[in-house]
């Protein structure tokens, strides 16, 4: 059994874990024409670079060496899954500010990693419900994972724990992105 995982920098699932970060901006992959929900509920599959210390908020600098560790040259722990809440295409740029407080990314790094990036491609913000795995799932680094994609299939089906944020507190975090930006 297989189940779809996107890749997310493991510092931002560290805190979508952690309740910090409840949404994740997203463009999609070199080899992706645009970014797409492929599925609505999936694995997170963390990937690091050393230079996320730069894109990161200092005060959520403190994610980064545990992060380090669930993605390295010989493996990935999978630690959590989520739920899209909501898929709200960035149609106000300049006001991504407002959101900065649901996100661990510095204004530079949202500008430079994401807007800049393919800048005929529009930024998608998901808002997403985020849950432990009741076990922690770790894989062989495969060729299958390699690759600037944003989806991958995970050979697993493990359990879920509770979600770490409420479906009406994410019904409002929603509500502010749509508003703020959609």
């Amino acid at each position: 059994m297989t189940q779809p995982a996107l890749k997310e920098w493991s510092a931002a699932v560290h805190a979508l874990l952690d309740g910090r970060q409840t949404v994740l901006l997203r463009k999609g992959g070199i080899h992706e024409k645009r970014f797409a929900v492929t599925a609505s509920r999936f694995l997170l599959f963390p990937t690091v670079a050393h230079s996320h210390a730069d894109r990161v908020r200092p005060e959520h600098r403190d994610l980064l060496a545990p992060a380090a560790a669930d993605s390295t040259e010989d493996a990935v722990v999978i630690r959590a899954g989520a739920r899209v809440v909501a898929a709200v295409e960035v149609h106000r740029p300049e006001a991504l500010k407002h959101i900065a407080p649901l996100h661990i990314w510095t204004d530079e790094s949202v500008r430079n990693d994401r807007l800049d990036f393919r800048p005929r491609h529009r930024l998608t913000v998901l808002v997403v419900q985020a849950s432990p795995l009741t076990e922690p799932l770790r894989l062989t680094r495969s060729p299958d994972y390699a690759g600037c994609t944003s989806w991958v299939q995970a050979p697993a089906d493990p359990m879920w724990a509770d979600p770490v944020h409420d479906g009406d507190t994410l019904a409002e975090v929603a509500e502010r992105v749509r508003g703020s930006v959609g």
